[in-house]
């Protein structure tokens, strides 16, 4: 057997550093590393990380910003916390057990086996404002244009090719963006999650500064904004529960259960939300990236009924599911909030766990249907007005991978109907 060629053992190595926590051990919280430090990366020579590090890493929060991360109450013993104990990774015995994982799953059916069937937006298409005063647009995994209160907001919005801070390795596209960014037209706030690659995509915002839009993000995510350009003016920066007027509209950072890292590790000084928006006598949530966790109804109690909510419900897995929810956790979770319509987000777009590329928008209409939730899957790039949302076409199942033999989950079934009654048990019953 040839021996590995220098650089794959040196790479080995490099990631035995960037091991997660032991089982049983909580992610959070977890120290700051001093600046003058290299995180995880002891190994390597500092001049080395230098030319590794590109600016899409992003930069760490200084002066007023990180004193006012220190006095959140969200901040104790040098890290941001979660609502309730969580944590990052699960896993039984070694973290090998993720790596066997990835390496014996079907990978045929992570991604769709033919083209996606986007709807490509036009201009045209957003030129008449929505007779409702509220229309969505998804626009593929965590990304959506609310038009609302006669502005128009970008959550999460990611245009690059490849959700990772290197153009040559990463996850990549699934599909094409729905339009160029170029034919967007106006935006009047961008408003960010939190800083993972999927969700915080670092030439988008830059392509994003010319249009003057407010950047909207939890504490400590202006740093990276700042570092890329963006003018501390027009930046504005959360805390949970916290509120802002900005152009006429309400935005409110609220909790969710997950983390922060652009990195190998888990970020200490950079917050994770959730996020409400209220305008023109309309309400919406978008979830960005969360775990299950009882918040779900105070959130809803405090600043719901939401015309629509924007949950993830795609990128779970028994290795890490307390920072993603199952599908059927999704629908439980609109529940909670008090939504009227559901628009299942975060998946089709990029390959991030083991499940089947499909297999997020099957289960979600399952558990929908056996709960009674009012759903939305519209074809990435298509428009609609929740007051009066499409028709429900399982648009997926004909780019499907599906192999023989194997039936898709048909929403209704009873089988679904035990599967989705099963999880709402286990969640009303479990103690977080």
């Amino acid at each position: 057997m040839p021996r590995p060629a220098p650089w794959f053992s040196r790479l080995a190595g490099l990631a035995s550093q960037f091991a997660p926590p032991p089982a049983g051990k909580p992610a959070f919280p977890v120290r700051a590393v001093p600046e003058r430090a290299v995180p995880g990366l002891a190994g390597l020579p500092r001049a080395a990380w230098h030319r590794v590090r590109t600016d899409a890493f992003g930069a760490e929060p200084r002066g007023e910003r990180l004193a006012r991360i220190r006095c959140s109450p969200q901040f104790a013993d040098g890290a941001f916390r979660n609502p309730v104990p969580t944590r990052r990774l699960v896993y039984e015995r070694t973290p090998l057990e993720i790596t066997r994982a990835q390496l014996s799953a079907d990978k045929t059916r992570r991604a769709p086996a033919a083209a996606v069937p986007v709807h490509r937006l036009l201009p045209v298409d957003l030129a008449a404002p929505p007779a409702s005063g509220l229309r969505l647009t998804w626009l593929g995994h965590a990304t959506v244009l609310a038009e609302i209160g006669g502005r128009r907001i970008l959550l999460d919005p990611v245009w690059g090719e490849r959700c990772s801070p290197f153009d040559w390795t990463g996850p990549k596209r699934l599909h094409p963006v729905p339009l160029p960014l170029s034919e967007l037209g106006p935006v009047d706030v961008v408003v960010i999650s939190h800083d993972h690659y999927d969700h915080l995509d670092m030439r988008t915002v830059r392509a994003l500064i010319d249009r003057s839009a407010v950047f909207a993000v939890p504490l400590g995510v202006g740093a990276h904004l700042e570092h890329w350009g963006v003018p501390a003016r027009r930046i504005v920066e959360l805390d949970w529960w916290e509120s802002a007027e900005v152009t006429g509209l309400t935005l409110t950072a609220t909790p969710a259960r997950h983390y922060c890292s652009r990195g190998p590790r888990t970020s200490a000084l950079f917050l994770w939300a959730s996020w409400v928006v209220a305008g023109g006598g309309h309400r919406i949530f978008h979830s960005g990236d969360t775990g299950y966790f009882p918040g779900f109804t105070e959130i809803g109690r405090r600043l719901g009924p939401f015309d629509a909510t924007m949950v993830q419900v795609g990128a779970y897995s028994e290795f890490w599911p307390e920072v993603h929810m199952t599908p059927e956790e999704g629908v439980q979770a609109h529940l909670d909030l008090g939504g009227q319509l559901m628009l299942p987000i975060h998946w089709c777009t990029f390959n991030l766990a083991l499940h089947p590329w499909e297999e997020p928008a099957e289960r979600v209409v399952a558990a929908a249907q056996a709960l009674g939730v009012h759903l939305a899957v519209p074809r990435p790039g298509k428009p609609f007005e929740p007051v009066d949302p499409p028709a429900l076409r399982l648009w997926w199942r004909a780019v499907a991978a599906k192999p023989r033999g194997i039936e898709p989950l048909v929403a209704g079934r009873p089988e679904a109907r035990e599967r989705v009654t099963g999880v709402s048990e286990q969640i009303s019953n479990s103690v977080i």
